[in-house]
């Protein structure tokens, strides 16, 4: 069956993701649903943006995101549908879905018009976008029309040099692909310099270096330690290649 994938801000505490579930079960229960991410830094559309796509990859073709990083919720801010490469993505124009654009082979992006019957204005993960992605899943699509502006983050470069995810291990993940970068770089980030390692395992305990992560991107670790204690990091936090 076809997969919604929740990716948002929202954390696993409280009611916002089970509302969202529901919304989405309400709508369409023979759906699967899955929780891609909910621990993405609040407010940050721009660094969650480089972080989904470089997830993506591994979503299969067919399934839908719904993505809620979305401070201006009940702004003039457009609600959007993307389809790129048989992927389909509901959720704000803030920048979100961007990268995901610019890297697809196709991308189709179209405003949300259609409204429930009740949509609050500060919860439109579970009253709009929840329910959109349902109803294109379930073959009932939901009314759009064309996005007659630039989607918001059509310039943003292709790779964001700052951290833009921090797991529960301390280990700090940039939006930088590792694919891009001579294993012979040095990476300046928290008044260090670090050199590249192939694993963990590869350096003594206590030392931190840069090594490629399991979705492709530069990620600045601690061997059994903690990368954003050690180095004062957090999202946002900018490095630098030399």
């Amino acid at each position: 069956m076809p997969v919604v994938f929740l990716y948002t801000d929202f954390g696993l505490e409280g009611p916002y993701v089970g509302q969202m579930r529901a919304a989405i079960a309400g709508r369409a229960p023979e759906l699967s649903v899955v929780d891609l991410c909910h621990d993405l830094a609040p407010f940050d559309a721009r660094s969650a943006a480089y972080l989904l796509a470089a997830l993506v990859p591994e979503l299969p073709e067919g399934c839908a995101v719904v993505g809620v990083v979305d401070p201006g919720v009940g702004t003039e801010r457009a609600p959007v549908v993307l389809e790129a490469d048989s992927r389909t993505y509901v959720g704000p124009d803030n920048g979100l879905f961007a990268v995901v654009a610019r890297r697809a082979a196709n991308a189709d992006w179209r405003r949300l018009t259609w409204r429930p019957e009740h949509v609050s204005r500060s919860f439109h993960g579970r009253d709009l976008f929840a329910p959109a992605a349902a109803r294109i899943l379930a073959g009932d699509a939901p009314e759009t029309a064309p996005l007659e502006t630039t989607p918001v983050g059509a310039d943003w470069p292709e790779r964001h040099e700052a951290v833009i995810y921090c797991d529960r291990y301390g280990n700090a993940m940039t939006g930088i692909r590792a694919r891009d970068l001579p294993r012979d770089a040095r990476l300046a980030v928290g008044g260090a310099v670090l050199g590249y390692a192939a694993t963990f395992g590869a350096v003594p305990q206590g030392d931190a270096f840069w090594y490629e992560n399991s979705i492709g991107l530069v990620e600045i670790a601690v061997n059994q330690g903690r990368a954003d204690n050690r180095l004062h990091l957090g999202v946002g936090t900018p490095v630098s290649f030399g």
